[in-house]
């Protein structure tokens, strides 16, 4: 593998409080970005009347974690994960504070520039997990960086559940109610960026190619065409990038217009964020035990498990009634871990097969066009389900990963070995 282990052993003090570090920035930026989930896509419905442009928040949402994908592994490139997260926070929260400003004037240049900028920190949350794998050993890997995705657990799953308690704050001091969950967030963000500045150091980025002349004597920026180059000659990492991509994308376009379709029936705020809770404890609970599977089994054939899950759930929503929570529950939930899959292994994946000298361009590339897929998927959602059903959506979203799956299973049949 590209990524050495001589000075891991050493520095294994300081993977520790690494780990504790990003876990405790995620717990809270996680309570805070979850939050505006489900408040986004109904925000933007209640002000347009229409459902074909509420999927435009977490569109946009989404777009800023793609714009801020490069300039944070950038940053990371020369400044380290310190630098490059705490930006990303802090931005996200400025947007929180745009989002406030938009919805409340319903004036939506603001409420999407807003929600652009809160993508930043999403865009951070992402490349934590990268962060986790700075000082890690080829054997305990995929579990650092599951354990960096398992500590957004508790805050992502309560964050939903907090859209009534907030919004009846925003109210009562004269602000809309959908706007509360970005007031939350605006301080969650703020802390969380506050808790990598102060605590993440040394810095483990700047640690771990310390020791690697070729990485150290290099921080001019890299090409996003030389990058590209370089993930599509390697089977593996390409691999792990369709992986992370396509399983965002369906995760993306299901999860936003799920509150929608609930929303056809008028079912409660409150019914509405324990079935996103569900779906986001999926998405977090069980990703320790997919990183266990990640190091035991295999990266690819994790990609497949997990392909295989998010088609399940494809199924299990798509012929869901709006008011059967139960089954969109069971659904969202494996939608959730099927992303957990994706995600983790294909992560890992890309990571130990890329050279030292792409590391961190390859991780911001492809987070890049993970984000621009689920954009793509967020954006086109609305229209689907407008013009067609959640069924349709459900049944279109399914076929990227499907395609995906296949080709893990196939590369697994050529050559058995992960």
């Amino acid at each position: 593998m590209s990524m050495t282990s001589a000075s891991v052993t050493q520095a294994h003090p300081l993977q520790k409080r690494t780990l504790q570090t990003l876990a405790g920035a995620q717990s809270l930026s996680g309570l805070g970005y979850s939050s505006t989930v489900a408040a986004g896509s109904l925000l933007v419905a209640s002000i347009t009347k229409s459902e074909a442009l509420a999927g435009l928040a977490q569109t946009f949402g989404v777009l800023g974690a793609a714009a801020m994908a490069l300039p944070l592994a950038n940053l990371t490139r020369r400044g380290g994960r310190r630098l490059a997260l705490s930006s990303g926070y802090a931005i996200g929260s400025l947007g929180t504070v745009l989002a406030v400003v938009g919805g409340t004037t319903e004036f939506l240049p603001i409420l999407f520039l807003g929600t652009f900028l809160v993508g930043a920190a999403a865009a951070s949350g992402y490349q934590a997990r990268y962060a986790a794998v700075d000082l890690a050993t080829q054997d305990n890997r995929a579990q650092s960086l599951s354990l960096v995705v398992w500590a957004s657990t508790i805050g992502s799953v309560l964050g939903p559940n907090l859209i009534g308690p907030v919004g009846d704050f925003a109210t009562s001091i004269g602000f809309p109610r959908l706007t509360g969950p970005y007031m939350f967030s605006a301080v969650m963000l703020g802390m969380g960026s506050a808790v990598i500045w102060f605590r993440l150091k040394p810095d483990p980025y700047l640690t771990s190619t310390a020791s690697h002349s070729e990485e150290s004597s290099s921080k001019t920026k890299i090409p996003t065409k030389e990058v590209l180059t370089h993930i599509a000659s390697l089977p593996n990492a390409l691999l792990g990038l369709l992986a992370l991509s396509m399983g965002h994308l369906i995760m993306v376009a299901v999860m936003v217009m799920t509150p929608v379709h609930m929303a056809h029936v008028d079912v409660s705020l409150n019914i509405i964020g324990l079935v996103i809770s569900v779906h986001i404890a999926g998405m977090y609970a069980l990703s320790p035990v997919v990183g266990y599977l990640t190091d035991r089994l295999g990266r690819r054939q994790v990609i497949a498990i997990g392909g295989l899950i998010l088609v399940s759930s494809a199924i299990i929503s798509g012929t869901a009634p709006a008011n059967n929570e139960i089954q969109l529950g069971i659904g969202l939930f494996l939608l959730g871990l099927g992303w957990s899959c994706t995600l983790i292994a294909g992560s890992t994946l890309l990571s130990e097969t890329v050279s030292d000298h792409y590391r961190a361009p390859a991780q911001g590339t492809s987070d890049l066009i993970m984000n621009l897929s689920a954009a793509v998927g967020g954006a086109l959602a609305g229209v689907i389900i407008a013009f067609l059903s959640y069924g349709w959506l459900c049944a279109l979203a399914a076929i990227p990963i499907s395609c995906v799956t296949i080709l893990a299973i196939g590369n697994l049949v050529k050559s058995p070995r992960p």
